[in-house]
């Protein structure tokens, strides 16, 4: 049981990484900075030199070659690719070093789930970035990583978590875990679809607290991507609903995590709910920044990884109200 909670750890750590250099890539606007897939301009590796460069220019010559981009698209998908040899291996510590099934189902799921995220970095390339496919690759990212966790839950036992009783808080845990997964959506479709920036004052949007918006075109699933979707095809009405509809959902996930911690504070599980208080704190404090600042990469990047820290930290308040 100590390799499988040890890799299930490497694979959480690398979940993140992942997640990161995703983040990372579409923040540079590297989504297609290799055209082709899983390589690169028809390379394993990204071209260095003027001749692979000219090769791959007159292979690929709608899409001229910019290392810039190359690089953070590749590195993506070697660390996604080393994560899916991770997952492999954890199937098979699960059939043979533990006779929990629920470690088996679980380690199963999580390696059909990658694959399929395989599938979806395909796509990704091949529809040209098509929102509702890159949104759903993203989503596909803190999926894996809360199975790599809830794995790590199952394989070792917190002593400190046997003493926590939070079982009379369940409606409140779900619903939280709930809306913060609409809100990780409205994250991810917001810089899908490039709306980071369409708000750029902060707490008015353009100068006002009901700007101009275009729901429909915003949260319309079935976008063409003309070319390519890159830097985005929506005008910007529809652009701010987006953004817009991100900071709004922003206050209710604060208001009902507010009382989800008070819930646990009065539950004796006042480190959960100080947990939840100090990642809730950055994150609103980091989106801030991005507006206020322009969307600066690293600040970008930590939002991102704490919303997925929020994710995880949510979960374990789940998995602790809701186990028999």
């Amino acid at each position: 049981m100590n390799s499988i909670k040890n890799l299930s750890f490497i694979g959480i750590c690398m979940a993140f990484v992942v997640i990161a250099l995703g983040a990372w890539t579409r923040l540079v606007d590297a989504g297609l900075g290799c055209p082709d897939w899983p390589g690169c301009y028809g390379f394993v590796f990204w071209p260095n030199d003027e001749v692979e460069i000219a090769l791959a220019e007159s292979r690929f010559p709608m899409f001229p070659y910019d290392i810039n981009k190359a690089i953070p698209e590749q590195v993506h998908r070697l660390f996604a690719a080393a994560l899916g040899l991770v997952a492999i291996l954890l199937v098979y510590l699960s059939f043979t070093k533990t006779k929990n099934n629920s470690i088996k189902k679980l380690s199963l799921f999580l390696l059909i789930l990658i694959c399929c995220q395989g599938l979806f970095g395909y796509l990704t390339v091949s529809l040209n970035l098509l929102p509702i496919v890159v949104t759903t690759h993203l989503f596909g990212g803190f999926a894996t990583l809360t199975l790599f966790y809830f794995i790590y839950l199952k394989s070792r036992n917190f002593e400190v978590f046997n003493q926590i009783n939070i079982s009379k808080i369940r409606l409140i845990a779900s619903i939280a875990f709930v809306v913060l997964i609409f809100q990780i959506f409205l994250g991810v479709w917001t810089s899908t679809n490039y709306a980071s920036l369409a708000c750029a004052d902060f707490p008015t949007c353009q100068g006002s607290y009901f700007p101009e918006m275009d729901f429909r075109n915003g949260f319309n699933l079935n976008q063409e991507v003309g070319p390519n979707y890159l830097y985005g095809l929506l005008d910007n009405p529809a652009r701010v609903a987006i953004h817009y509809s991100h900071r709004v959902s922003a206050l209710f996930v604060t208001f009902i995590f507010l009382v989800l911690m008070s819930r646990l504070w009065f539950s004796d599980a006042a480190p959960l709910a100080s947990t939840l208080g100090i990642l809730l704190i950055t994150q609103i404090t980091l989106g801030i920044i991005n507006v206020v600042y322009v969307l600066p990469l690293y600040v970008a990047i930590a939002h991102n990884l704490i919303a997925a820290c929020l994710l995880l930290a949510t979960f374990t308040v789940n998995y602790l109200a809701w186990r028999k």
